[in-house]
């Protein structure tokens, strides 16, 4: 990862656990310099610890996204140094249910982190970077992007306005000199999906989501992880033909 394109600073939303761990270990091992967001306080001072045993100097803030003013918040421990990487990892959802039946602070919730707080973190670290002519944005997504499934309504669609919006950026930012991806995941062994009960023999390793994430920053505005499956498993469920068939046969299992 070029230091000199996309340093000093590197602020990871969701950092301290799964994806945005393994990016702050890969990015560290680069020389960045690391201010880590996350809501879980235990695991966010565990990980700046062992980064800083490293010789990483790292700033860390525990903030709920889903809360108004988280980014007034960040900017706290941020104004006062050139962040030229930005990862936006945060966004999991941990309840399912049918739309209508659902407390309202749910999908609340979810709106505001994956679209409110993704768009002001964008909108306030990405100005300098455009007035600088260098750095980066990872957003990151979901393979549930790409079709509406039942009892996940406000993720799926939240995460499809993540991936339009990094389309946008990206066409936007690119004669700009500031990288603009979309990091489509999949099913990844993260403790989130651990704690909701998922097998995880299957899933995709987190330091490789993040490897793949950092290699391809310049192959925007989207990049797949995990291969051809995935890549696959998006065409199938952006089928415009036979729409009802398609949202039934290729939605996002439940967990059972």
């Amino acid at each position: 990862m070029d230091l000199d394109r996309y340093g000093p600073w590197a602020l990871i939303v969701g950092g301290s656990e799964g994806i945005g761990a393994a990016f702050a270990q890969k990015l560290a091992g680069a020389g960045f310099s690391l201010a880590l967001v996350a809501r879980k306080e235990g695991p966010l001072d565990d990980l700046a610890e062992a980064l800083r045993a490293g010789g990483t100097e790292v700033r860390t803030l525990s903030v709920d996204l889903g809360q108004p003013g988280a980014v007034e918040r960040v900017r706290a421990v941020t104004d006062d140094v050139e962040v030229g990487l930005l990862i936006y990892n945060a966004g999991a959802n941990s309840v399912r249910g049918h739309f209508v039946d659902l407390d309202p602070e749910v999908y609340r919730s979810v709106i505001a982190v994956n679209v409110t707080g993704q768009t002001e973190f964008v909108h306030h670290y990405g100005a300098p970077m455009c007035r600088r002519g260098r750095g980066g944005i990872i957003l990151c997504g979901s393979t549930a992007s790409y079709m509406g499934s039942a009892t996940l309504a406000t993720y799926n669609a939240s995460k499809a306005f993540s991936r339009i919006f990094s389309e946008s950026l990206w066409a936007e930012c690119r004669d700009l000199g500031v990288d603009v991806l979309h990091l489509n995941v999949g099913f990844t062994a993260t403790p989130a999906m651990a704690r909701l009960g998922y097998t995880l023999d299957a899933a995709q390793a987190p330091e490789e989501v993040a490897q793949e994430g950092l290699d391809h920053i310049t192959d925007g505005p989207v990049w797949i992880v995990g291969g051809a499956r995935n890549v696959e498993l998006a065409v199938q469920r952006s089928t415009v033909e036979h729409r009802a068939r398609a949202v039934l046969e290729f939605a996002t299992p439940g967990r059972s």
